[in-house]
């Protein structure tokens, strides 16, 4: 049996010190584990080969692993998932260049587990693990489970291979490097594992390339300083759940208004003042509806212009929204302006991309009360997750804009006339991709404004 001495691998610029808990582990994949934490390492005791190459990986973990405040630091560009598995391979990288034997990093476990996971069509599953066993012996298997499952998918998992060993290429002391940069990250971690956990983030969220040209297109974005690639999907609404301030803009309920009849008479001298005696009251609501509003880069908005609106619209519903491209859901892209007389006191800025256009309009729609306008402004201009215009997701919104009824206007300052009288003019070569689609299909009921 192995005797285990973690504090031999002490030497890190951010290691506080102390003493080791070693609990006995095993070969299978996950029976070893490190907990920087705690200070608790778990790894086989036997004195296999296997077994002292399982242990020399935690004992990098132990010497060259990112605390966890720092992978937390980190969640806001890439997912935790993304880390965990590209940290694998700067931690098998390193033990390698040591000269030990990587190769028998496998337990049998790997082929059945991505065999299934690719037939279940869980591509960012198989791209992280792709990290973890590059360049052991498991690695062989994965892309044997995926030849047989998914083979067009092969193609791009080369490309994501070919990328990931260039970003671990690095020399081993600055790979390893664990003093702190400027903002408190350790140098080694941020030169590799971080790099290639943002790209192994925006891969899993792209789609999958079919044919030359989406392949060329998904390789250009691995290039360092490359574009991601389209995704092919909308990102999840994440509406801005941050404590705003908010006023109301007083009571909800209807005013009054001189009428020539009504139920009561409430302005009695009008009858002699009034030539058209109109000494009854009549209520009258204030204007209500849907407002969705596209705060992308392409509308450029400004809070200027919302203000004015929320102001002729304070009985209206009405949300912006934007998305940052790439954002795995960290950062609101939806927002409430104003909501039935309640208005925001702050207006949130959009975030460069569009990215929620289908959500955020389902979502209005849900919202709607019975015989409500409804309008939308925006240029037409739909784009998925990663900011790319998609045929899919441009017809999906068209179908929403067709069965709702949904008026279009590119500019806030037609919305006062949307929302009093409905046009029924139709120009929908305002409307970028959304107008074609309607074009294509007549578009038939519907109602648009052009300024």
């Amino acid at each position: 049996m192995s005797i285990v001495y973690p504090e031999l691998a002490s030497g890190r610029f951010d290691d506080a010190g102390g003493a080791w808990t070693i609990l006995e582990g095993t070969t299978f994949r996950g029976g070893a584990s490190c907990n920087l934490r705690d200070r608790i390492l778990e790894v086989p005791l036997e004195s296999s080969d296997v077994a002292r190459v399982v242990r020399a990986h935690e004992l990098m973990h132990a010497r060259v692993s990112p605390h966890a405040e720092v992978l937390v630091r980190a969640l806001d560009d890439v997912s935790a998932r993304a880390l965990e598995c590209a940290e694998e391979l700067r931690v098998n990288t390193l033990i390698a260049r040591l000269g030990f034997d990587v190769s028998l990093l496998r337990d049998g476990t790997e082929k059945p587990g991505v065999s299934a996971l690719a037939e279940s069509g869980r591509w960012d599953e198989v791209l992280y693990f792709l990290a973890a066993v590059l360049g052991t012996g498991a690695e062989r298997d994965l892309f044997g489970a995926v030849r047989r499952a998914r083979p067009t998918w092969l193609a791009a998992l080369r490309a994501v291979r070919k990328r990931a060993l260039q970003i671990v290429s690095l020399e081993a002391g600055a790979m390893g490097d664990t003093r702190l940069d400027d903002e408190g990250l350790p140098r080694g971690y941020v030169a590799s594992t971080l790099v290639l956990a943002r790209l192994l983030s925006q891969c899993a969220g792209a789609r999958i390339p079919q044919g030359a040209e989406e392949l060329r297109a998904f390789r250009r974005s691995l290039e360092a300083g490359g574009r991601r690639p389209a995704s092919g999907r909308f990102a999840p609404l994440v509406f801005d759940a941050s404590p705003v301030s908010i006023r109301t803009r007083g009571p909800r309920s209807s005013k009054r208004r001189a009428s020539v009849c009504g139920p009561v008479l409430s302005y009695p001298g009008r009858l002699l003042t009034d030539e058209r005696r109109r000494a009854f009251a009549q209520r009258r609501r204030e204007r209500g509806g849907v407002v969705v509003i596209d705060q992308s880069g392409s509308m450029d908005v400004s809070e200027e212009e919302l203000r004015a609106l929320l102001r002729t619209a304070p009985e209206a519903l009405v949300v912006g929204y934007s998305h940052r491209p790439g954002d795995p859901g960290v950062t609101a892209n939806a927002w409430v302006l104003c909501n039935r007389g309640v208005v925001a006191e702050h207006c949130p800025t959009g975030n460069i991309g569009n990215g929620v256009d289908g959500p955020v309009l389902a979502w209005a729609a849900a919202q709607r009360r019975a015989k409500e306008p409804f309008v939308w402004v925006t240029d037409g201009q739909v784009t998925d997750s990663h900011d790319y215009p998609d045929l899919a997701l441009t017809k999906e919104c068209a179908t929403l804009v067709r069965r709702h009824r949904i008026q279009l206007v590119r500019e806030l300052g037609d919305l006062d006339r949307a929302l009093r009288v409905p046009s029924s003019r139709s120009a929908w070569a305002a409307f970028g991709r959304v107008g074609r689609e309607l074009g294509d299909h007549h578009g038939a009921g519907l109602a648009c404004y052009t300024g």
